[in-house]
């Protein structure tokens, strides 16, 4: 095989250069959509995660929504210092549990407008076959936690 029999096969058929495509298509909605609350949709998704969640561990939102612990703890921190989650719990080893606070939940609020809108542009985006590809692929990567 050629180096351009192999450059036209990984062109027109890698899933991961698919995937990534449409996930920073689809993230860049979001993401426009959240500027105006000063968060991200990352940091939305671990709100989300924290209100369904309770007070719980560090780890146990990585567990949930599939982050590496490192990126957990650096989201954790910027959500302590806008003051969207608190630490219940902690010991010299760290944070040992968190909790969101009433402006965390507020924000939650606050932002389900614009994520609606950004829900609505990316499922046109996708088109209910995209849609519903979208839900069996997670679905079968991902055991939803509600």
């Amino acid at each position: 095989m050629s180096t351009s029999d192999s450059v036209r096969e990984i062109i027109s058929n890698c899933l991961a250069l698919r995937t990534r495509l449409v996930s920073r298509s689809i993230s860049s909605i979001y993401e426009e959509a959240m500027v105006g609350h000063e968060v991200t949709i990352a940091q939305v998704n671990m709100l989300t995660a924290m209100a369904l969640l309770g007070p719980c561990a560090p780890g146990k939102i990585g567990e949930i929504i599939q982050l590496e612990r490192s990126t957990v703890s650096r989201s954790l921190d910027l959500l302590m210092q806008k003051k969207l989650v608190e630490a219940v719990s902690s010991d010299a080893k760290g944070v040992r549990e968190v909790c969101l606070t009433h402006a965390g939940r507020e924000k939650l609020e606050a932002v389900l407008p614009d994520w609606r809108a950004a829900q609505a542009k990316a499922s046109q985006l996708l088109g209910t076959a995209g849609v519903q590809a979208v839900h069996e692929a997670a679905a079968s990567v991902w055991t939803s936690p509600i």
